[in-house]
């Protein structure tokens, strides 16, 4: 899995998604923008993690996501999720380089 580097901030979340508000695109084939690493964090219960190798792929990578834990989905990252338990609640956390433009906007949407 892969690691947000050092010059990356954190500049957006997302509401915390129970089985009953998750947007369905969390759920099928999609990816996280240019330039923007999301990182999956489970509240509660677990959730399963695929990575694709490309839109049409195969899938590379499935990883158990436990309570507590989370897991990075790098840039243009082809992924889904999948709820494991009823009680699973997630959240998602977008991270850019410091002073791009995805950042600055944000920022002044904030103020």
């Amino acid at each position: 899995m892969s690691t947000i580097p050092n010059d990356f901030v954190h500049y957006k979340s997302t509401a915390v998604f129970t089985q009953t508000n998750v947007p369905k695109m969390f759920l099928h084939l999609h990816n996280t923008k240019a330039g923007v690493y999301g990182k999956i964090h489970v509240l509660t219960g677990q959730l399963k993690f695929y990575g694709f190798t490309d839109r049409r792929g195969e899938i590379e990578q499935e990883i158990m996501i436990e309570s507590g834990c989370s897991a990075i989905s790098p840039p243009q990252y082809w992924h889904k999720v999948e709820y494991l338990t009823l009680d699973t609640t997630f959240r998602v956390d977008f991270y850019a380089q410091k002073g791009s433009q995805i950042v600055i906007e944000n920022q002044s949407e904030r103020n």
